[in-house]
């Protein structure tokens, strides 16, 4: 819970903290949408290279950052996994090929490993890569070079196949996770360079549209800017419950699945308790502040476009412009 920064706001002095809110959440989108039509590999490296270089220029804390992709490096390995097994050429040959086979033994293995890793993930800090690495030493297990390395032979085999790598798949993996980890990037530049107050603002001013057919957009933008607010909130509360339990002798490392249920029970119900308190104290500190649900609403600050939200718009059409003539096969 301590890896996800979305939400937290970082105070700095530099260009993003300078432009308007509701240019930021503007390009945000562009960006986005930008990442989805990049159409190759090489092209989506480009792009991780200019927003890496955009990131750096922010002055932002690149461990806030990267706080981020730490929380999905598994999901990433899964992805990468699956990639390279799907993902296969009928005009080019494999990059390399894996003998597998699973047996006997290999099973035997396989389950000491499963077994070795329940009884100690408790005591590692990097869960995650723990268990990656013990995924890695399930795939050796499975490849037959080892064991031909050592002169292991096992005739007690099931099934053998060929795990074949190709280009094609690898490329295909790093499109993907270059394009999850520039979401990542663009998400967190909005989040840690601009206050809540800010984005309520430019929420309500990009929803104002809607106020023609009667919707009210201060309360949706409102509602979405307190969620944003206090789910590093929550999750900090959640961490001390967690605490206060295992200080108390709760085991939430524990693989039954029974007292998996039990520990779940235990941290929801003060986390409810916690969130209902919250909201009440929140609900009066606005009404002891004059806020009417619907009403006209005065600000301090009034948003203003500057010299910078130009320069980004102009460097955003130029990224465009660039995509659009890489899809048309110009370069």
């Amino acid at each position: 819970m301590n890896n996800i920064s979305f939400g937290q706001y970082v105070p700095g002095n530099s260009w993003i903290y300078k432009m308007d809110p509701r240019s930021k959440m503007v390009f945000t989108i562009l960006l986005i949408v930008l990442i989805f039509l990049i159409p190759d590999f090489y092209a989506m490296l480009v792009a991780l290279g200019v927003i890496v270089l955009l990131l750096i220029s922010t002055r932002i804390p690149i461990l806030k950052v990267l706080k981020g992709i730490k929380g999905i490096i598994f999901l990433l390995a899964i992805t990468a996994i699956i990639q390279l097994i799907y993902t296969k050429s009928e005009t080019e040959a494999p990059l390399y090929t894996f003998p597998m086979s699973i047996g006997l033994f290999q099973i035997l293995i396989i389950a000491g490993l499963i077994l070795i890793y329940s009884l100690t993930k408790k005591y590692i800090h990097f869960k995650t890569i723990y268990l990656l690495v013990v995924l890695f030493l399930a795939f050796l297990v499975l490849w037959n070079n080892p064991f031909e390395l050592f002169n292991w032979n096992f005739k007690l085999s099931f099934a053998n196949w060929n795990f074949d790598i190709f280009q094609v798949g690898l490329n295909r993996v790093g499109f993907i996770m270059i394009r999850i980890i520039l979401m990542i990037f663009i998400t967190s530049l909005l989040t840690l360079s601009t206050m809540t107050t800010d984005i309520n603002n430019a929420l309500e001013w990009l929803l104002s549209p809607l106020k023609i057919f009667k919707i009210p957009v201060g309360i949706f933008s409102t509602l979405i800017s307190l969620t944003l607010r206090f789910i590093p909130t929550l999750l900090t509360e959640a961490r001390k419950i967690m605490n206060a339990q295992a200080s108390r002798g709760v085991d939430f490392e524990s693989v039954n699945i029974f007292k998996k249920i039990g520990q779940i029970t235990s941290l929801l119900i003060p986390m409810l308790v916690i969130s209902f308190k919250r909201a009440e104290d929140l609900s009066l500190a606005m009404e002891a502040r004059g806020y009417i649900v619907g009403g006209e609403r005065t600000r301090i600050d009034v948003l203003k476009f500057g010299y910078y939200d130009l320069i980004s718009l102009i460097v955003i059409m130029a990224m465009f412009t660039a995509v659009i003539l890489r899809m048309a096969g110009v370069y």
